[in-house]
């Protein structure tokens, strides 16, 4: 059942993390994934909000978007934990290459320009 959910999301290039504030108001945001068998990958600036809101409550729900967050297909619900894992961290960086190429490469430049980013790994398993 996973598998086939996780269809949805092939040829996809963003998908729309839905992370929960305290007061339980949802919050979008389209961001880029890597998908290695029955989980997805994310990495995003490790001081953002989504990453202080999933440090709160792992619930998150996910659907494949377009670049500006329309959702393309069904919500689904999902459990996001954060991970510092070195190997997690160089597998998903390695997809990352491969899925986005120059793009990612000019981004991660821009990102070495301003020191304060530094990135965290998330992995998104489906309920």
């Amino acid at each position: 059942m996973t598998t086939e959910k996780l269809t949805a999301f092939e040829k996809q290039k963003y998908l729309n993390l839905e992370t929960f504030r305290k007061n339980g108001e949802g919050v979008k945001t389209p961001v880029w994934f890597m998908r290695c068998g029955d989980i997805l990958y994310v990495r995003t600036a490790d001081n953002s909000a989504k990453i202080k809101r999933i440090r709160r409550n792992s619930t998150v729900r996910i659907a494949p978007c377009t670049g500006s967050g329309r959702p393309l297909g069904e919500w689904i619900e999902a459990k996001a934990e954060i991970t510092q894992d070195v190997e997690r961290n160089k597998e998903a960086d390695q997809l990352a290459n491969k899925k986005y190429g120059l793009i990612k490469r000019v981004f991660e430049l821009m990102g070495g320009l301003n020191k304060r980013w530094a990135y965290t790994t998330l992995i998104i398993r489906l309920n």
